[in-house]
């Protein structure tokens, strides 16, 4: 009976364990979801160091598709989405037209 009694212990601890393992994950993929605000705007919106910047090398055999104002915490930076043929990437870049890591 005393076995009985400390497996069903054991087994609700664990199980007990398990919820609050995953109720943890859940709030931390929220919070960092909720930190980046991303705002679609015109391509032609644009700033000036940025388009200049697209049109030189590597970048000038690539087309715009679309552009992003992103605020990332204190981070501040434009995505542009960019096509050459069937290939697609995202470009991050500063105000000034820096790269962006």
């Amino acid at each position: 009976m005393k076995k009985l009694f400390v497996a069903a212990i054991v087994a609700f601890a664990g199980f007990t364990a398990t919820q609050a393992q995953a109720s943890i994950n859940k709030v931390e993929i929220v919070s960092v979801q909720d930190s980046v605000v991303k705002t679609p705007i015109e391509i032609s919106a644009l700033p000036d160091a940025i388009k200049t910047v697209l049109a030189t090398d590597p970048y000038k055999d690539w087309t715009p598709t679309a552009a992003f104002s992103v605020k990332d915490g204190d981070k501040n930076y434009f995505q542009v989405d960019v096509k050459k043929e069937e290939e697609t990437a995202s470009l991050k870049f500063d105000a000034e037209g820096k790269p962006v890591e």
